[in-house]
C-alpha cells in the first residue's frame, strides 16, 4: 500500500510553476527528464506549462509516495539550492561539508555541479533520509 506523506510543499510547487516554462516545478517534484524537456522547449511552447497548472496536485502526491521524509526537508533543500546553490549552502544543509566547501570555492564547480544537483537533489535527500548514504561528502 502506497502512503502519501507530505515531503514537498504544494505552495512551493506552484511558486516554482511560475517558472515552469523553464521546468522548475518538474525538477522540484523529481521529474528531471521532463524538466529538461520543458527547459529546452519553453514548457512545450507554453502549452504544457499551462496544463501543468492542473497537474501539480498529482505531482505533489506522487512525490509524497516516492520520496522518504526525514531529517532533511526537501523544500528547504530546494529553496537553498535555488537562492544559494552556487555557494553550496544546500550541500552544507544536507551535511555534505566537503562538497559544500568545494562549491563555495568554485561557485558550484563552475555550474556543472549545479546542473548535477538540479537533476538529482531529490534523490540525494531521499538517500540521506532513508539512511542509504551518509551525508559526509
Amino acid at each position: 500500500m502506497n502512503v502519501h506523506t507530505n515531503t514537498h510543499s504544494i505552495i512551493l510547487g506552484y511558486l516554482y510553476w511560475l517558472f515552469g516554462f523553464l521546468g522548475a516545478h518538474r525538477f522540484y517534484y523529481g521529474k528531471p527528464l521532463t524538466g529538461a524537456l520543458w527547459f529546452f522547449t519553453g514548457g512545450l511552447l507554453l502549452i504544457g506549462w499551462i496544463v501543468d497548472l492542473f497537474l501539480i496536485p498529482g505531482m505533489d502526491e506522487e512525490a509524497g509516495r516516492r520520496y522518504r521524509p526525514g531529517r532533511i526537508d526537501y523544500s528547504a533543500a530546494w529553496l537553498l539550492y535555488t537562492f544559494l546553490g552556487a555557494f553550496g549552502v544546500h550541500r552544507f544543509y544536507m551535511g555534505k561539508w566537503i562538497s559544500g566547501v568545494i562549491y563555495l570555492l568554485t561557485l558550484g564547480l563552475a555550474g556543472i555541479g549545479l546542473i548535477y544537483d538540479l537533476l538529482t537533489l531529490n534523490e540525494q535527500v531521499h538517500e540521506i533520509n532513508a539512511g542509504l548514504r551518509p551525508a559526509a561528502v
